[in-house]
């Protein structure tokens, strides 16, 4: 995911070492202290899970009866999945409300709000100063209209590979991409899916990656040896959809013609990049881009006092929906753990396995779908990194392919689910809705077919 810091990872780990190994979580309703971990009566495993179901079920069901998939909120979708969760969790309403509540202020779902405020804050100040619009130029001057699809996917996987957060590269490249797609005609879902596509390449790779410290750390390997497995697999991936974008682009992409570039009005979106690719924290990299926006429209005389404050409202109140899905998932989550939802996945998908085939899918599989339950890469991860590495040396698997594998299918199933954060926020920094990107996302799906390809076939053979 790249937004959790590292210095929590170690936390997430002793947090999730024992998942499996005792009841369900009884949470007390007081204020401040620590809740005890207490036994509790296991729930029905597909009980536990049903919320997920109850969510996927009256989005798409509404969707079809509606007869289109952009109309349905998510946010109203995720409301009756939680209020669902909330009645089958056993305990008192004050009890239920505060484990809900537990997941929806987690740390790290506040840390991804204040991503999204601050997000906000500067795409919208970006744009009243006309930063969005300079740096469409310089795109388009620099990148040939014919390459210009690839050109974006190979800078959105050199960002990411960089600054190791996919969720850093949507920022800074989605509204260019969004303000590209606007001037060429292009669709600005497929515009937006190249970046997010491209996000994933580094989320997956990148030595500054959560995912790649937490999947190594897990299974006791290097990241310079992770890295040189995970690359031999998904470095096809990347090729193919490189090819495929240049094609794309030699059938339909054209340029139109551009006026000159206002050098000055791009620097918000190089200072951005620039901090990120030097290690700068995301919350920080934004704080200063918006602080940029404020000089240079102070400046120009495009932005005043009360425009710039104004400015800000207006990207806050746009992410709004953003932080509430955020909240309600995080909440919804968590009640899907604390009833035992992911101690039922790890028991069902480790129950019959044979073989290192076998055992390499089935911890793609527990990974995938302790993802599914908990919309965060780096968590899912740490979830599962035990039993993997249990699994691994029952198996005698080599813990770099296993490393590789959890990485790899936890960034494929973080970059097509509506409610991740990567989509989520792609989807309101470009006014679209998150649905609309999945069919575009040519990358993270490529991925996990060769994924899928290097278990079966038993690749890379070294490793395997």
């Amino acid at each position: 995911m790249g937004i959790i810091p590292d210095r929590y990872i170690s936390d997430l780990t002793r947090m999730f070492r024992n998942i499996g190994r005792k009841g369900p979580e009884k949470h007390g309703a007081g204020n401040g202290g620590d809740r005890e971990d207490t036994a509790a009566p296991a729930m029905n495993g597909w009980l536990a899970l049903s919320p997920l179901l109850v969510f996927l079920a009256a989005y798409l069901v509404s969707s079809v009866i509606a007869g289109d998939f952009y109309r349905i909120p998510i946010a109203a979708a995720f409301l009756l999945a939680s209020a669902y969760a909330l009645l089958i969790t056993r305990g008192t309403a004050e009890q239920r409300i505060a484990i809900f509540s537990e997941g929806a202020g987690d740390k790290n779902v506040l840390l991804m709000i204040w991503i999204f405020v601050l997000a906000g804050a500067f795409a919208s100040t970006a744009e009243v100063i006309g930063a969005i619009d300079a740096s469409v130029s310089l795109v388009l001057g620099i990148l040939p209209g014919k390459l210009l699809y690839a050109g974006i996917f190979v800078a959105s996987c050199f960002i990411s590979m960089s600054i190791g957060t996919s969720v850093g590269t949507i920022v800074a490249l989605v509204p260019v991409a969004a303000g590209i797609a606007q001037e060429t005609g292009t669709g600005i879902p497929f515009m937006t899916a190249i970046v997010a596509g491209g996000a994933f390449f580094g989320d997956n790779l990148s030595f500054i990656s959560d995912t790649t410290i937490a999947s190594t750390r897990t299974q006791g390997c290097s990241m310079s040896d992770k890295f040189k497995v995970n690359s031999r697999i998904v470095a096809p991936a990347a090729i193919i959809v490189t090819i495929i974008y240049v094609l794309l682009g030699l059938k339909g992409g054209q340029a139109p013609e551009q006026g000159a570039i206002e050098w000055v009005k791009v620097i918000p979106y190089v200072l951005v990049i620039c901090l990120a690719i030097a290690g700068v924290n995301v919350i920080s990299v934004l704080a200063t881009g918006i602080a940029a926006n404020a000089v240079i429209g102070f400046a120009d005389g495009s932005l005043d006092w009360s425009g710039w404050l104004g400015a800000i409202g207006d990207g806050i109140g746009s992410m709004g929906e953003l932080i509430i899905v955020t909240m309600l998932a995080g909440g919804m989550l968590e009640l899907i753990r604390h009833n035992g939802g992911l101690d039922f996945i790890i028991s069902l998908m480790t129950r019959r396995i044979s073989g290192k085939r076998g055992a390499e899918l089935s911890i793609a599989a527990l990974v995938s779908l302790a993802n599914l339950c908990t919309a965060n890469n780096t968590i899912a991860i740490i979830t599962t990194g035990r039993i993997a590495k249990d699994i691994t040396e029952k198996f005698h698997l080599d813990p770099r392919k296993t490393a590789s594998i959890l990485d790899t299918f936890s960034c494929l199933v973080q970059g097509i689910i509506p409610y991740g954060a990567q989509l989520l926020m792609a989807s309101g920094l470009a006014g679209i809705s998150a649905i609309s990107i999945i069919e575009y996302l040519y990358y993270p799906i490529t991925m996990g077919v060769c994924a899928l390809l290097s278990i079966l076939l038993r690749y890379p053979r070294k490793y395997s």
